[in-house]
């Protein structure tokens, strides 16, 4: 993933600081991996403090290099949490071991649980609901216990386009949080048009699910990236909001930013203070960097650098 230079925003004042913006951006995380959190030197440069730091795991990642990982964001100050994807889980021995590994080399408390991006699993587990059924993470005193969400369907999931099992799964996933001493919540795949967000996150609340939603958010990246991820990771219907800019000429250079789809989110949730979107999650798909600068300077003090915070 490569990271990209926009000087100008890196450095320059803040473009939308709304005080609905600053508000939706107090306390978002952002997803790394060993690879890309390799290349930034000191994440305090450029995180607020306290910062959730996903480690995605990738198939074929070491599980060396994602503790190593986890152990050095600790070391810096920001909570992590790594992916565990039940599809390359071979067994609960397994589990167990990763689980006794981020405790105790990176004092690891949180975990995303999902099905990872592999068709064929390649041991016991298919699911996140049967990685939460071994109750290994409760045993490991685990604080937080997140779960995928999708808001434009998974068609791994329903293959007939429905959201029949997604709905099913969510369902299991909130009677789950009421045996669970650990707090959960949805962290979602990215998507780029807030109305669809909107209507699916009001959808599971009248469904009688109100785990907290953390929005994943593309961050700034070329046209030609997103398009390139939005179709490898499914990006349904709002996959026409790049394709319409895309055909824009004088937006087709123009490096993507989240602004428009925040702002519609943030202007919503002032209007309904009760909506169930909580956080924002990023993927910083143009770089970690660019990402980070963009928050900064849209999100007001919250957002500031820790090391600027001290």
């Amino acid at each position: 993933m490569a990271l990209l230079n926009f000087k100008k925003r890196d450095t320059g004042p803040a473009q939308s600081a709304t005080t609905e913006m600053q508000a939706l951006l107090q306390g978002y995380s952002i997803e790394v991996m060993p690879r890309t959190a390799s290349k930034i030197d000191d994440f305090r440069a450029l995180l607020p403090a306290g910062t959730r730091v996903y480690v995605a795991h990738i198939d074929g990642t070491p599980i060396d290099d994602m503790v190593a990982t986890a152990k050095r964001l600790n070391a810096q100050g920001f909570p992590v949490m790594p992916h565990f994807p039940a599809r390359i889980i071979k067994d609960k021995d397994m589990l167990a071991d990763w689980i006794a590994r981020y405790q105790g080399e990176a004092d690891v408390k949180q975990a995303l649980l999902l099905a990872g991006g592999v068709v064929t699993p390649q041991g016991d587990f298919h699911s996140s609901m049967q990685l939460l059924e071994t109750g290994l993470f409760d045993r490991a005193g685990f604080t937080h216990l997140h779960v995928a969400g999708h808001p434009e369907g998974n068609k791994d999931i329903d293959p007939d386009g429905s959201t029949k099992n997604v709905f099913e799964a969510l369902d299991w996933k909130q009677k789950f949080s009421t045996r669970t001493d650990a707090q959960m919540a949805l962290a979602t795949q990215f998507a780029f048009e807030a109305k669809p967000i909107i209507a699916w996150a009001d959808s599971l609340k009248q469904a009688g699910i109100d785990l907290p939603i953390h929005i994943g958010i593309a961050g700034p990246a070329k046209l030609q990236t997103l398009i390139k991820f939005a179709i490898a990771c499914g990006v349904g219907p709002s996959l026409k909001v790049l394709q319409k800019r895309a055909m824009d000429v004088s937006k087709l250079l123009l490096p993507y930013e989240p602004t428009d789809v925040l702002s519609e989110l943030a202007a919503h949730k002032a209007k309904n203070p009760d909506f169930n979107i909580t956080n924002v999650h990023f993927f910083p798909l143009g770089g970690i960097k660019t990402n980070a600068a963009w928050a900064i300077n849209n999100g007001g003090a919250s957002t500031a650098p820790a090391k600027d915070q001290v």
